[in-house]
């Protein structure tokens, strides 16, 4: 039985429009603040992920189920973290996910790490399969961090065709197949974006048909991670992305 109810507002699906997807955050007592701005109404938010250790962790830990509470009865999704980067990973990541829904009642799960080549699309069909019977509406992102293979919009709600630097991003191109699908499908996420840089960075995202995306000023030097803490620009970022990405 899970310890929290659904209380969503946001159906089960796509998303729509343009919105903020939010790779993680550090742990509630570091970033008291992060999770409380997350959960202010209003915020263009179309889910956030939860990765307490890694993953779900050994045990429930009542500061994130407050944190995850607050976000639901705002009506934004909330996406367990899974590791989802070699096939050894696989077989734990639905361990993971059964305490992902037992302990916090997630709406669905990020496959982080997720492989791109056409060889691994039928353990990745296998897994998403074996997540959707564990909830049938579950909202299931495919974190690869660059093009996959196209067989992989089959199986995940939304894939992540991004996920690096702005030096890199402001350079991208896109893969010639997502033409075939519509912006909600696919996510970007960048960080060491300069505040200066925003609205190019915004223009990018639209451009190149990504309706989730995720930029911060935040950046990865000395192995930290840019995902930890909320962008110096938060404020700013969710104001823009709110009123949508102008021409």
């Amino acid at each position: 039985m899970p310890h929290l109810t659904s209380t969503r507002a946001n159906p089960a699906g796509l998303v729509t429009g343009t919105g903020v997807g939010v790779p993680g955050c550090a742990h509630p007592l570091v970033a008291p603040r992060e999770w409380a701005d997350l959960a202010r109404p209003g915020a263009p938010l179309h889910w956030v992920v939860l990765n307490v250790a890694d993953g779900p962790g050994t045990r429930l830990d009542p500061d994130c189920l407050q944190a995850t509470a607050r976000l639901r009865t705002a009506g934004v999704r909330v996406l367990g973290h899974l590791d989802t980067s070699s096939a050894t990973a696989l077989p734990g990541s639905l361990a993971a996910a059964h305490r992902y829904l037992d302990w916090y009642g997630v709406d669905g799960f990020l496959l982080d790490r997720c492989p791109t080549d056409r060889a691994a699309l039928p353990e990745i069909r296998r897994t998403v399969t074996a997540l959707r019977a564990l909830r049938d509406d579950a909202h299931i992102v495919l974190g690869h961090g660059t093009h996959p293979h196209p067989g992989y919009a089959d199986h995940g709600d939304q894939l992540v065709t991004f996920r690096g630097r702005w030096s890199d991003y402001r350079w991208s191109q896109v893969a010639e197949w997502t033409a075939d699908h519509p912006p909600e499908r696919f996510c970007h996420f960048v960080h060491g974006v300069p505040r200066g840089h925003l609205e190019e960075a915004l223009r990018i995202a639209r451009w190149q048909g990504a309706a989730t995306i995720y930029f911060t000023d935040r950046t990865n030097r000395a192995g930290a991670s840019p995902w930890e803490a909320m962008p110096g620009y938060w404020d700013e970022f969710v104001s823009r992305v709110g009123t949508g990405v102008s021409e």
